[in-house]
């Protein structure tokens, strides 16, 4: 074929000069989003140093996943009972190799691998307008469940994630984010509902459907009504589910990595764009926390086996523990004790 019959063929076919791209799913899969969906990947929410783009390059992506194989082999890889017994070389960890489950490399949309969720800013990073303010809570959680100096006085005191109230993750949103494990979802679609089942904490999201974003918009409930995960409404956009959520618990605002504040709305959307890809959108418009609005994507992709219950308290006896401490500290004090 000369050079200018294969110009006109290339013109006449432009998906020849197109990258590959999954297939836009069947019609009767396209409003389908049942069935168990996974986020578990090493990509976070804002894009480390070590990446430069969002868009990783396959050499650097497939380094990346082979790195993160390895660690997992090795992590869970038979110990050598010769050595005697083991000392105990990262006591703040709390979890050994084998609870592990953070993916095998960086989340894929589209087939590209992907540095961060974050696609606006380009720099990938949260757009606070003081970081330090906006999670100072977060982080003083962090160190005294880390350090068990805190002044747990009461049940109100503890974390989130002692008291089992929501995932400590941020699973659940708004913005869904991704943890070392437990990263698997069930969504279902009825005539009324979308629904949002985590394993991570047991939570569920129940959004209300409406016919359109005017009448959904203007079921939100008062300010002053505030629940945890934010008061959710839903509608489709073609076969795009669209959720916002406003309103957001007060106390979840200070303990999360994404705080949104009772000014803040955050808006989501499902769009199942493959057989194996489910696509999560978000944009998050806050001025008490940002300059700007921001926003990102990830791929949900099918999970293995079922959702089994997440038995968080059962068991636990973590908070009675750290409550029957203070109580001691508090009797030694009024004997004059340290």
């Amino acid at each position: 074929m000369s050079a200018a019959a294969m110009l006109a063929a290339l013109l006449a076919n432009p998906a020849w000069c197109q990258p590959d791209r999954p297939a836009s799913p069947p019609k009767d899969l396209a409003r389908n989003f049942e069935g168990v969906w996974t986020n578990a990947t090493v990509t976070q929410l804002e894009r480390p140093p070590a990446f430069k783009q969002l868009v990783v390059p396959k050499a650097q992506a497939d380094e990346v996943q082979r790195q993160t194989i390895a660690r997992k082999e090795s992590a869970n890889a038979p110990s050598d009972l010769s050595q005697g017994t083991f000392k105990d070389g990262n006591a703040t960890a709390g979890y050994n190799g084998f609870w592990i489950d953070s993916g095998d490399g960086l989340m894929r949309v589209r087939g590209e691998a992907r540095s961060s969720f974050i696609t606006s800013p380009a720099d990938g990073k949260m757009p606070f307008r003081d970081r330090a303010k906006s999670l100072a809570l977060m982080m003083r959680d962090g160190v005294e469940y880390r350090s068990g100096k805190g002044a747990y006085a009461g049940p109100e005191d503890l974390p989130l994630r002692e008291r089992c109230l929501i995932a400590q993750s941020d699973a659940g949103g708004p913005v869904m984010l991704n943890a070392i494990y437990n990263n698997n979802y069930s969504f279902f679609v009825t005539p009324g509902y979308f629904v949002i089942q985590l394993e991570m904490n047991h939570d569920v999201r129940i959004a209300p459907i409406f016919a359109s974003a005017k009448e959904a918009r203007a079921a939100h409930k008062p300010p002053v009504i505030r629940p945890w995960l934010g008061d959710t409404v839903a509608w489709w956009e073609g076969d795009t589910m669209v959720i916002e959520t406003k309103n957001v618990h007060p106390i979840q605002e200070g303990r999360t990595m994404t705080p949104v504040s009772a000014e803040g709305t955050v808006t989501e959307r499902f769009t199942r764009i493959a057989k194996d890809e489910l696509l999560y959108q978000f944009t998050v418009d806050d001025p008490v926390h940002y300059t700007q609005p921001w926003s990102g994507e990830y791929s949900f992709k099918p999970g293995k086996g079922m959702i089994y219950e997440y038995a968080c308290h059962e068991g636990n006896y973590a908070m009675a523990g750290i409550l029957r401490g203070a109580r001691l500290q508090e009797e030694a004090a009024a004997k004059g004790g340290n």
